[in-house]
């Protein structure tokens, strides 16, 4: 039945403007301000995330949005010149100085924040 919709996710931040100018100007995504107060980051390969306004935001607690990279090292470094800080886990997953988890049988991956505190990641697969 939904097959071949064009599904697209979202998620809130508490600041539209704040979260416009990170998304553009610092991950260089394309972003779209439209109708009723909403940003559109179109993606590549056509998908779109929706961000919405929400007075009363609360951080997301899980990553709403991946992005695969080649190579991982180079985008942490280039993100990290730019003010983004990595998280860094230690317990049952575990990151490097840079904030790259490296345990095997997954991804590389790094988690960082936007500024409405909701969890992104850059991802290289191995």
């Amino acid at each position: 039945m939904l097959k071949n919709s064009k599904a697209f996710s979202g998620f809130s931040v508490g600041d539209l403007s704040q979260a416009n100018s990170f998304y553009r100007d610092v991950l260089g995504l394309d972003v779209e301000e439209m109708a009723m107060g909403l940003l559109a980051i179109h993606l590549a390969g056509g998908g779109e995330v929706i961000i919405y306004p929400k007075p009363n935001h609360t951080p997301a607690t899980y990553t709403v949005l991946n992005f695969p990279v080649d190579n991982i090292n180079e985008i942490v470094d280039d993100l990290s010149s730019k003010g983004i800080s990595f998280e860094r886990y230690s317990g049952e997953i575990k990151t490097d100085e840079k904030g790259i988890c490296r345990e095997s049988g997954g991804p590389l991956i790094a988690w960082f924040k936007d500024p409405a505190g909701n969890i992104l990641s850059v991802l290289q697969e191995i």
